[in-house]
């Protein structure tokens, strides 16, 4: 296969790369709205550079498209590629608002194209691993679920006022986790959100600190937990409790915690950032992508799929904004996703 890459920045570099290494790709064109930082990419990875993003989606030019461009380019980049008949891998968000990205749902949909949405969490081991022993009745009846993000340092102040906001930019993906993890839909979201940190946060509207409690649609409640400042290292966890036993995600050595009881776990060095941390998913995503890709889908991740957990970001921003507990479907209604 023939695989087309647009934006080379930072996740678009690291995709590339495990684009690159990839058996089933016979080659690889990259292509940016900065003609030299895909020119570099292109050295790096044995590709080829093209001289727009354009080029890639000209009939034939690739078999498939994987789009890690700036967020406000997603939702054109996704159809242009729909439209050009080729299956397509975007990074989260498909938009950076509901009405938007329920239109390209349905040209998706109308399309019938296959269409990937990167929640890379779907790949990574541990919450595979906790998805499988729910399912299997490892854990009993599900009680509770605890969710945790925490950045080792904040984004740099020019990156929060298009972020989206701490719900929507960072913990979109534990929405998307509780979802895929236990199968159930959040109906009602309660959030907080606090300012610890730099004043730009606030500057932006946005907070650093963030809480929340989830009520699922089974009547099971979860609680959430974030921060843009956490000095001890990154930290992205879950924790789901049954009546039979109780499961965590990224408890391994390199969780940034200590034992008050000074028992010695964990003694890893901590991981500073998302990349090393997922490192493993990331590459496990773009594979399944190309398996899908190659042999006719399903998407692993589809629009759909990423517009619920949209929803729910949606719902606990409102919330945190308006000092009360926000229905999901109040949302879905206010943004034509009904």
């Amino acid at each position: 296969m023939r695989i087309g890459l647009i934006g080379t920045g930072r996740i678009g570099a690291a995709h590339a790369a495990a684009v690159a290494a990839r058996p089933e790709v016979g080659g690889l064109v990259v292509a940016d709205a900065d003609p030299e930082r895909a020119r570099a990419t292109a050295a790096r990875t044995g590709a080829e550079a093209a001289g727009s993003p354009a080029e890639l989606l000209v009939p034939g030019a690739v078999d498939a498209l994987i789009v890690a461009a700036a967020t406000d380019a997603h939702p054109g980049l996704i159809l242009e590629g729909v439209r050009a008949g080729l299956p397509v891998f975007c990074e989260k968000p498909v938009a950076r608002d509901v009405p938007r990205t329920v239109e390209v749902l349905r040209e998706v949909d109308k399309a019938g194209a296959l269409v990937h949405i990167g929640f890379m969490r779907r790949f990574d081991a541990g919450y595979a691993r906790a998805r499988r022993a729910l399912a299997a009745g490892e854990l009993g009846e599900l009680h509770r679920v605890h969710a945790v993000t925490c950045d080792a340092a904040p984004p740099p102040a020019e990156f929060v006022p298009t972020s989206g906001g701490i719900f929507r930019d960072c913990h979109v993906h534990d929405f998307d986790a509780l979802r895929w993890v236990t199968g159930r839909e959040a109906v009602e979201v309660h959030a907080y959100g606090a300012n610890r940190g730099a004043g730009y946060f606030a500057e932006a509207g946005d907070v650093d600190t963030a809480a929340a409690v989830l009520r699922l649609d089974d009547g099971t409640l979860a609680t959430l937990q974030g921060s843009r400042y956490n000095g001890a290292g990154y930290d992205v966890r879950m924790e789901l409790a049954g009546s039979r036993g109780t499961i965590a995600v990224g408890l391994d050595d390199r969780a940034p915690l200590r034992s008050a009881e000074g028992a010695g776990f964990p003694s890893g060095t901590p991981h500073r950032e998302f990349w090393p941390r997922f490192e493993a998913a990331y590459r496990a995503e773009i594979a399944a992508f190309l398996r899908a890709a190659a042999e006719g889908g399903p998407s692993p991740c589809t629009v759909a799929d990423a517009l619920e957990a949209l929803l729910v970001a949606e719902a606990a921003d409102l919330s945190m904004r308006r000092g009360r507990p926000v229905r999901v479907d109040e949302v879905r209604e206010q943004g034509g996703a009904r």
